[in-house]
């Protein structure tokens, strides 16, 4: 009968001294984190009602998407609205430049990257975050309303997150506005011929977005959804806040 041998635990590189030294910095690594989720509270509890605009960082300010973009939060800004992106080039800085040349705030939550993040010029409150998790809460935490703009794989992390917060439960049901409807007919097809399909979604689900082209159909959409449910919070929505 051959003998099973149990496993040692074996400190990280064998030093005891090294392992410690580790558990140490992960303990002040929390704290980093504690800090950034506490000063991004502190400073974003007076911006609202704000709409989070997400989209790619690799269009040109020629690009017919940065122009739709900065148009789109030029109206929203003017509309009453903070506007809060990535912070960095691309469709975020059309966020916020639309933002900052209108009547609310334009808010940049930066992340710091290898590259393509550099912060853009046009924040009025700028943050910047090393911890992709606690960036990504404060895009969900004061917003409400998403607009997507065409972008790559972050662009489509930030939306299914989004779905799945709303979906879920999670999130309070707010507007998820898809904007430029060819570059999202492929992915809505998808989620209807092959998810809804497949029995991996329902077929409500689907409707948690819309998809729109025109900027004063963005905000009247957003504007829409708020004369039936109000802007203030009701308790239960409020007990879904603390807990996300």
């Amino acid at each position: 009968m051959i003998e099973k041998r149990k496993s040692q635990k074996v400190p990280l590189d064998g030093d005891p001294d090294i392992s410690n030294a580790f558990a140490s910095q992960e303990a002040w690594r929390i704290f980093g984190i504690m800090s950034e989720f506490v000063d991004a509270t502190q400073r974003l509890s007076s911006i609202r009602p704000a709409v989070s605009i997400f989209g790619s960082a690799r269009f040109s300010p020629d690009s017919p998407y940065y122009i739709l973009a900065e148009e789109i939060a030029r109206q929203l800004s003017d509309a009453g609205f903070s506007v809060i992106s990535g912070g960095g080039p691309g469709v975020m800085e059309a966020a916020n430049k639309g933002a900052f040349h209108g009547k609310s705030p334009s808010v940049g939550l930066n992340i710091e990257l290898p590259r393509e993040q550099i912060p853009n010029g046009y924040q009025d409150i700028s943050l910047s975050f090393r911890h992709f998790f606690a960036r990504k809460y404060m895009f969900v935490r004061f917003a409400n309303a998403y607009v997507v703009m065409p972008g790559g794989f972050g662009t489509l992390d930030e939306l299914l997150e989004a779905m799945t917060l709303v979906q879920t439960g999670k999130s309070q049901k707010i507007p998820v506005i898809l904007v430029h409807e060819p570059f999202w007919r492929g992915l809505v097809d998808w989620f209807r011929n092959t998810l809804v399909a497949e029995k991996v979604i329902s077929p409500e689900d689907v409707e948690l977005v819309q998809v729109i082209d025109e900027p004063k159909e963005v905000v009247a959409a957003i504007f829409r959804h708020y004369e039936k449910h109000g802007f203030a919070k009701l308790s239960v929505e409020r007990e879904i806040w603390l807990n996300l």
